[in-house]
Formats: C-alpha cells, sequence, structure tokens
C-alpha cells in the first residue's frame, strides 16, 4: 500500500472526518479497518519515515533475526487513501476538537483516535542515558542498540551480567526476561554458563502476573541458575564504573552491583504531550490515556477512543492486545459516526510470547481476569514448544505485515 499525499501538499484547512495520531501498528491497523469500511476522509499523524516490528527486537538482541527484517517505509503501510501528515502532534485541545502540530499548525477533527504509542524514559533512573550504548550496557527496546546486545552476549565469557525490568507499565512486559533466558542458553551452550553470574531484576511480586505462567518461569530461571530479585527494581546506573543500584521494595534496602553485562530497560510513559492533555487518565501516573476498558472510548469526550500503549487499560501492552482493540476502535467508531451506542467489546485479550531458550517458547495469551486464552486449546500453554518459538520467529511477522497492518487480521 502506498501513502497518498506527502506532508508538503496534505492540506490542514477545514475539518478532517477522523483523524488518527500515531502510524504504528495501532493507528495504521484502526486506519486500515476504516478505509475498509468506506469512511474516506482519514488523516493520519505520524513523524517517522520508518515503521518497525518491535515483537521481533528481542531476537535481534538473541542474535536470531536480522535488524534489517523488522523495518520497512512508514508510507508503504499506510492504506490507500489515507492522508499521512508527516508532523508530530504536541497538543489536543479537546473541547475545540483541534490537534496542534509541530510548526505551530492546527487541524479540526470530528473523531479522534489516539495512538501515539509510548515513552522511553531513559532518563528515568540516574546515569542511564549516559551509559545506554556505551561500554557494555545496551537495551532491545530501541533498534540502535538491539544488535549491540548481541554483540555483548556473544563476547561474553565470564562475570556478571544483569537484566533490568523498570517498574511502571512497559510495552512487552516479558521481554526483559526473554533476553536473560536467550542469553543464558547461548552461554550454556557455549560451556561458559558456569562461569557467569545471571541476576534478573524484576519489581513484581512474582515472574508472571498469571500464576501458572510464574511457575514455569520460576523453573526456567532456576534451570539456567539465575537470581531472580523479585520485588526490586534498578534505581541508578554508574556507567564508568560498571556498577548499578538495585533497590529492594520489599524491605527498603538496597545494593550496589558490578557489573560485566548489563541489559536495561527503561522506565516507560505516555509521551509528555499526551501526560499534559485533557485527555490523560488522572488515576496513571506514567499519564496514559483515559479509555473504556470494554469500548475504548474517552469517558469524557465522546467523539476520542484510545488503543495501544498509550491506553490506560489494565492489561499488558502488546502487539497481540492491539491485534483485538483494533477492531473494536474501527467498529465502535463506525457506529458512534452513525448515531449508534458503541456495541463492540475488548475483554482485555493479550499474548506474551515467553521465549525461554533458542528455540523454546511459552504462548501466554489471557484477559483481563487472567484467564488463560489460548489460540490453540489443543495444545499445553504451559509447555515450552519448538513450535512456538518458530511461530514467533517465521509465522508472526508476515502476519503483522500482510493481515493486522492491512485490516484483514
Amino acid at each position: 500500500m502506498a501513502a497518498t499525499p506527502s506532508p508538503s501538499d496534505a492540506p490542514l484547512d477545514g475539518r478532517h472526518r477522523v483523524v488518527v495520531i500515531g502510524g504504528g501498528s495501532a493507528g495504521i491497523s484502526v486506519a486500515a479497518r476504516l478505509r475498509r469500511a468506506g469512511i474516506t476522509d482519514i488523516t493520519l499523524i505520524e513523524p517517522s519515515d520508518t515503521h518497525w516490528y518491535q515483537p521481533l527486537w528481542t531476537l535481534v538482541g538473541g542474535g536470531q533475526a536480522p535488524l534489517s527484517g523488522t523495518r520497512r517505509p512508514e508510507g508503504s503501510v499506510i492504506p490507500d487513501g489515507v492522508r499521512w501528515i508527516r508532523r508530530r502532534a504536541v497538543a489536543v485541545d479537546a473541547e475545540a476538537r483541534t490537534v496542534r502540530l509541530s510548526g505551530g499548525d492546527h487541524l479540526s477533527y470530528e473523531f479522534l483516535v489516539m495512538a501515539p504509542g509510548i515513552q522511553l524514559d531513559w532518563n528515568g533512573v540516574p546515569g542511564l542515558a549516559e551509559a545506554v550504548g556505551h561500554d557494555v550496557v545496551s537495551s532491545n527496546y530501541a533498534p540502535e542498540y538491539a544488535p549491540r546486545t548481541w554483540d555483548l552476549i556473544k563476547r561474553m565469557r565470564s562475570g556478571t551480567a544483569v537484566f533490568t525490568h523498570p517498574a511502571t507499565p512497559l510495552k512487552c512486559g516479558g521481554a526483559p526476561q526473554k533476553i536473560a533466558y536467550l542469553a543464558a542458553d547461548h552461554w550454556r551452550r557455549q560451556k561458559v554458563l558456569g562461569d557467569i553470574r545471571v541476576v534478573l531484576v524484576i519489581p513484581d511480586p512474582a515472574m508472571f502476573k498469571v500464576p501458572a505462567w510464574s511457575q514455569v518461569l520460576e523453573k526456567v530461571a532456576a534451570r539456567y541458575g539465575i537470581e531472580v530479585r523479585l520485588r526490586s527494581e534498578m534505581t541508578a546506573v554508574d556507567g564508568d564504573a560498571r556498577e548499578l543500584t538495585v533497590t529492594d521494595h520489599a524491605n527498603g534496602t538496597k545494593e550496589t552491583l558490578g557489573y560485566d553485562f548489563l541489559h536495561a530497560v527503561p522506565p516507560q510513559s505516555a509521551p509528555d504531550w499526551v501526560k499534559e492533555s485533557p485527555l490523560a487518565d488522572p488515576a496513571s501516573p506514567q499519564g496514559f490515556v483515559a479509555a473504556d476498558k470494554h469500548t475504548l472510548r474517552h469517558p469524557l469526550h465522546d467523539n476520542v477512543f484510545a488503543l495501544g500503549d498509550v491506553a490506560n487499560l489494565p492489561t499488558s501492552k502488546t502487539g497481540a492486545a492491539v491485534r483485538k482493540q483494533a477492531p473494536v476502535v474501527a467498529g465502535n467508531l463506525l457506529e458512534v459516526m452513525n448515531g449508534r451506542s458503541p456495541s463492540h467489546r475488548y475483554d482485555g485479550y493479550t499474548s506474551c510470547p515467553l521465549v525461554t531458550a533458542r528455540d523454546r517458547m511459552l504462548l501466554a495469551e489471557f484477559d483481563y481476569d487472567l484467564k488463560p486464552t489460548p489460540t490453540f486449546p489443543l495444545l499445553d500453554p504451559f509447555k515450552e514448544r519448538r513450535s512456538m518459538w518458530l511461530f514467533k520467529r517465521y509465522g508472526l511477522p508476515p502476519v503483522y505485515w500482510h493481515g493486522m497492518l492491512t485490516g484483514r487480521l
């Protein structure tokens, strides 16, 4: 699919029927579904010229996929007939129904879809912004660092490796520990795992929010001899000294850990301009957008919907969640546009492909009630499987590019 008008010829005057903020998986999926339903006046606001398939970044960091396979030109995924404004949204006036863009221009909307994604707060941990990407510190949460993760894993033969998980909501909540398992399995195969101390720092009281999968992951960590620090988080980094501070929130103590390799995941939040907007949920410390958890409609502005990482929903922020949210938003928006009440409902479905080895994976699927909702009910979802790993590596990317982003799945 090709983009229509370029930023230079995209008209800003007049009222736009539907404005979608964000050209990631959430925004593109909704725009595609609306186009398939016959909506012709759709404007997409997205400053980036690259669209990333982020779920593969863990495998890039684990040496199992090339970074080049995770990106495509943004224009190639924008549905035909959707007007692309390649600018940043910087403010929303929900009462006036306007969006302010970088450069100072405004555009008006009848209906607004909020899907600008999540913000990586590298400065949220003292010293992290200065350390990441240098020396022995990396992170799979940014494409410029993911290949470096694999380089550091390959080179390590002894010492201490630390993997951290922030205390904030984050995209793909299992990713901070998946790379620990990939690294440990690589070191095991290289017969150096016995010389490497592996520490996994997790802020939650358990390995995973669903107890059945948490129990499996406890066994996985034990298999590799990983030290798991629950109810703990990294609160400072000294890149020059190769030291980090781990704060144990269970007892309030702090520990200084030296490291020879650090995979750090930064705290995350809504983009700053979203936090300051009237659409932010006062109940969200990170400023995520308020949305009814079933209809995904804003509770105060009935012409606004939110989905994806920016929505303040009580479920994990994953691409699989977006796949279930997009048809709900598109369907409910069409109903509201036609003067009807929204009837489509999102049940909180999300999925976390938990890679536990270089050729094994668990597929954790569950809803708002943490009830397992397996796509493949005849397969035991609590068993590590090579078939699931193959599905993640080779099955899901084409489903994403050719199904989800085109509004077919």
